[in-house]
């Protein structure tokens, strides 16, 4: 289980790129439909990824949490599903309804969205505010698989709370980890690696 960070080159302000993708039924949801009112959330996942895995029932709790805030919360699969069956469309479904994600899920298979996003990982959390600048890119916590830290939100929740009470974003803002993402062949972005 090779640990990749977040590339972390979003910088602050950064107007989130524009993006209509399916969802595992193959229904297409655009950003503009899906935003919150006071903020959303975009997150760069998968199924299989351990790193998910461990953070997966927070993330569910989480994403609820947030939206009584009116912050929307965004799942997007980036991944090669030739080659890690795992996270095909079938298994989103799968995933979600395991994990009680009831946020949307959606399909990158192009993978053009994770470029445009600069994304590198999985889990890779970005949090827009109502305009949809960048507000937050960084880690869920500092739990990780095996490291026997608490699996809190602390870091993504102290974030939340500054854009919803108009206060200065976090700084430092710690990079996500986990999976890399699984770039097709001949696609891995010059950022990546």
């Amino acid at each position: 289980m090779a640990e990749t960070k977040s590339t972390f080159e979003l910088t602050y302000g950064y107007a989130a790129p524009d993006f209509i993708l399916p969802d595992a039924h193959n229904t297409p949801h655009a950003l503009s439909a899906l935003v919150g009112e006071k903020g959303t959330l975009i997150i760069f996942t998968c199924n299989h990824c351990p790193f998910v895995i461990h953070l997966a029932e927070a993330i569910a709790h989480f994403s609820k949490e947030i939206s009584d805030l009116g912050i929307a919360t965004i799942g997007i699969n980036s991944n090669n599903v030739d080659q890690y069956p795992a996270d095909s469309p079938e298994k989103m479904i799968e995933f979600s309804e395991q994990y009680q994600w009831h946020f949307p899920y959606l399909y990158d298979e192009s993978q053009k969205v994770a470029k445009d996003y600069r994304a590198a990982c999985t889990p890779d959390f970005y949090l827009f505010d109502e305009n949809q600048n960048l507000f937050y890119a960084g880690q869920f916590d500092g739990s990780r698989p095996g490291n026997d830290a608490p699996v809190t939100g602390a870091d993504l929740r102290r974030a939340t709370e500054a854009l919803i009470h108009k206060e200065p974003a976090p700084n430092p803002q710690l990079p996500s980890s986990g999976c890399n993402i699984k770039w097709k062949p001949g696609n891995e972005p010059p950022y990546f690696g």
